[in-house]
């Protein structure tokens, strides 16, 4: 047993010995490929087992012909694992160089597309990870193009629809100081509703800002969705008639929700002042709600005509705006995306798509807790 117990020890003592000189040499290397460290690891591993059993043969006396035997052995298990080492490391790295030429197409704005071959656990979990970020990149990519074509747009056509306006109040306003004009009263008149519509811009873009920013505040309360809707529709009710267009809410039902009174009330003026704009004379606005399990649904149904589908995904986009409405007194196209801010910021979804003769709006909110 005493013995045993010697050779245990002298056997780890000089292992230790090897040990702690190959993690002397890894971490001079430590900068280095993986092929050789990998190659250093063999040789420890090794150069321990041969340092063990010299400890044992000097302290146990062994013969010189054991010694000689032993030894022999040792150096061809030195030899068979240093060539193992060195080949596994030279794949392993031929992989890692695959995997970063492979990677540096995040920084050309192209796509991550994994290295033919097999790989390690690793390197093929690494490599599952680039092609999830790469796949992130192109989706925010694409979204950083079309939020910087629809901020182009938005300033083109906010520049041309602020023009408009103030070219006629600076000619109108030339027209009273000259004592030209044959209508003073109408004058004033029209210069107060090119005023309105420069002051709803103005009101706009800063709520739009407001929702871009975050800053947003909320004062949610409990609210019937029919009180709701009915004072929009009171609201809407002279637009209408003056388009010729008519206003259904018989659909509504007296559903609670919790939300910001003023705010949904800005989201269904929106949503009514587009449709009965997009609306012919003697066309129909409907609006209902329903109850579907994930939560309430509001629509409004108008007679446009339908939304060419390309354009569908386009519709709540900060300053689009259609064909057809590119002329006064459409507005600057903010109207659908305030409406799709308000309601995110309610927990809810803004959606659009065509139904026979037009489309339909509906806006998905948060049941109010029982």
């Amino acid at each position: 047993m005493r013995a045993n117990l010697l050779i245990a020890l002298f056997a780890f003592l000089g292992a230790a010995v090897a040990g702690l000189l190959g993690a002397g040499v890894l971490l001079l290397i430590r900068r280095r490929s993986l092929a050789l460290h990998l190659g250093v690891v063999a040789g420890v591993g090794v150069t321990a087992m041969f340092a063990g059993t010299l400890a044992v043969a000097q302290a146990m006396f062994l013969s010189g012909h054991d010694l000689k035997v032993v030894t022999t052995v040792v150096a061809m298990a030195a030899v068979v694992s240093l060539a193992t080492a060195v080949l596994l490391g030279r794949w392993v790295a031929a992989r890692s160089r695959a995997l970063t030429l492979a990677a540096r197409s995040f920084g050309e704005g192209g796509d991550f597309t994994s290295p033919d071959g097999p790989a390690t656990a690793e390197l093929a979990a690494l490599s599952r990870e680039l092609e999830a970020t790469s796949a992130k990149l192109a989706e925010s990519r694409d979204r950083e193009r079309a939020l910087e074509s629809s901020r182009r747009e938005l300033v083109a056509w906010i520049s041309h629809d602020l023009r408009t306006p103030l070219a006629g109040l600076r000619a109108m306003s030339e027209a009273l100081e000259d004592g030209v004009a044959a209508d003073p009263p109408r004058y004033l008149r029209q210069m107060r509703t090119e005023v309105e519509r420069l002051n709803d811009m103005v009101g706009d873009l800063f709520e739009l800002s407001r929702i871009h920013a975050g800053a947003l505040a909320l004062s949610p309360s409990r609210i019937s969705l029919y009180d709701l809707v009915g004072d929009a529709l009171a609201g809407a009710d002279p637009l209408a008639r003056e388009h010729g267009v008519r206003l259904v809410g018989d659909g509504v039902t007296a559903v609670p929700v919790e939300v910001d009174g003023k705010e949904m009330s800005r989201v269904l003026g929106n949503l009514l002042v587009n449709a009965i704009r997009r609306t012919p004379a003697d066309g129909t606005v409907a609006v209902s709600s329903e109850l579907r399990e994930e939560g309430v649904v509001l629509s409004v149904t108008d007679g446009c005509g339908g939304i060419p589908e390309e354009d569908l995904p386009r519709v709540f986009d900060t300053g689009w705006r259609g064909t057809h409405a590119r002329t006064p007194p459409a507005g600057a196209g903010l109207g659908l995306a305030i409406v799709r801010g308000i309601v995110e910021a309610h927990q809810g979804t803004a959606t659009v798509r065509n139904v026979p003769g037009g489309c339909r709006f509906e806006v998905v909110l948060p049941a109010a807790a029982s």
